[in-house]
């Protein structure tokens, strides 16, 4: 078996999660959890007057039917589908113009104050392209799939990659056998023939082992797994990463070798 491509999760692997929340308090801006349920309420209240409190329970409760249907069906919604279950939740609907102005905010948040990029992740892969293609397989969670390019883009790093399977798009999330047939179809490759790479053991080392490809746990800035994962091999920076991948590719051929 020979390895052709190299597949990234985005989140905590490409980009720190979280770190635009310090960002955000340096400015004094809410939270990006407190300013998403803010511009419903802001959109909703401009309409028709109603307590900020209902609309951030009915948030909190649309939140909630997401992260089950996310983690136990692999199944991802749209930022449509989220906003709209919040909508009906309260029993509320907006006009179309101002539904879609709350999309655009809620979608851009991330966009216009980015994650930042993990240490060394553009040397990492300008070292991988050399000898491998490389594509992104990442749940998008809230920013659309459109935004978390442009993000990769803004800081010079969506150059890198020759394929995308965010989930918003492909309508599963990780480890769902889809997310890497996506990856695989675009690149013209079989997916055995892919090492992901990413920080959790459930998503991004049991959905590539389920489907016959290797995986590596990075654990750079998410280290929570590394104790009980099963992954190929454990990277903890991005300047050690294009070593182990020749590692485990190096093995996967032995291994393919020896059947």
């Amino acid at each position: 078996m020979t390895i052709k491509a190299i597949s990234f999760d985005m989140w905590d692997t490409l980009v720190d999660d979280d770190s635009d929340e310090r960002i955000r308090a340096e400015r004094g801006l809410r939270s990006k959890r407190d300013e998403r349920r803010h511009l419903v309420w802001q959109a909703l209240n401009n309409v028709e007057p109603l307590d900020y409190e209902c609309v951030a329970l009915a948030y909190d409760t649309a939140d909630a039917g997401f992260n089950l249907v996310w983690k136990q069906q692999h199944i991802n919604w749209t930022l449509e589908q989220r906003l709209n279950v919040v909508l009906s939740g309260l029993g509320r609907t907006l006009p179309s113009d101002v539904l879609a102005q709350l999309l655009e905010d809620t979608a851009r948040m991330e966009v216009e104050i980015p994650p930042n990029p993990i240490d060394g992740v553009a040397d990492s892969l300008s070292t991988l392209a050399q000898n491998f293609k490389l594509c992104v397989v990442s749940d998008s969670i809230v920013t659309p799939g459109s935004g978390l390019r442009e993000i990769l883009d803004g800081h010079g790093l969506k150059q890198y990659f020759s394929a995308f399977a965010f989930s918003d798009e492909v309508g599963h999330s990780k480890p769902h056998p889809s997310m890497f047939d996506t990856a695989a179809g675009t690149l013209g490759i079989e997916r055995h023939e892919i090492i992901h790479v990413g920080d959790r053991d459930q998503n991004d080392v049991k959905g590539p082992h389920a489907i016959g490809a290797k995986a590596v746990l990075f654990t750079a800035t998410r280290p929570d797994d590394k104790d009980i994962t099963t992954a190929d091999a454990i990277c903890g920076s991005h300047r050690d990463l294009p070593g182990v991948i020749a590692e485990v590719a190096k093995k996967a051929e032995s291994e393919s070798a020896l059947t």
